[in-house]
């Protein structure tokens, strides 16, 4: 397979935003998924709302909303896009929780790192919920699912 220039580096191999101003303004998606690994009983005090922190899929939610409005801010060269809408879905498993972020926009580059950024946020936001319950709970297997729009247009994740 060729190699491709580096697009994040200047031909003295220093790091720079890509230049994006040519590019079409188009509609783009992206998901992402991951999960916090946890107990049955955390589960069990999810689904009761009964954490001592008080309702840990709400804060997630809106942290991971957040999230994806200050990725930016977080990731060096990403560029600031207008998000257009932020889905953030939980699902309670046995003994973890599964998270879902759908990102869109309407611009020149792509949306796939802010809903990285929502699930590991929406993710670190529930092990700050749980971890007087579960100081062991992790977040793994975070990931881009599928993407849309752009040049590339559509991809998703082989099986």
């Amino acid at each position: 397979m060729p190699q491709r220039p580096l697009t994040h580096v200047d031909e003295t191999g220093a790091a720079r935003m890509v230049d994006v101003s040519a590019k079409d303004i188009s509609v783009r998606r992206a998901v992402a998924a991951g999960e916090v690994r946890t107990t049955p009983e955390v589960i069990e005090l999810l689904r009761a709302g009964a954490l001592p922190k008080g309702d840990a899929l709400a804060v997630a939610r809106i942290a991971g909303i957040m999230g994806a409005k200050r990725t930016p801010d977080l990731v060096p060269l990403c560029h600031p896009i207008a998000l257009h809408a932020v889905t953030v879905d939980l699902t309670l498993a046995a003994a973890s929780v599964q998270i879902e972020v759908s990102a869109k926009t309407a611009d020149r580059t792509g949306v796939e790192m802010e809903a990285l950024t929502a699930v590991a946020a929406a993710g670190l936001a529930l092990i700050d919920m749980i971890k007087a319950v579960d100081p062991a709970a992790t977040i793994e297997g975070v990931r881009v699912l599928r993407k849309e729009g752009g040049k590339t247009g559509p991809w998703t994740r082989p099986s």
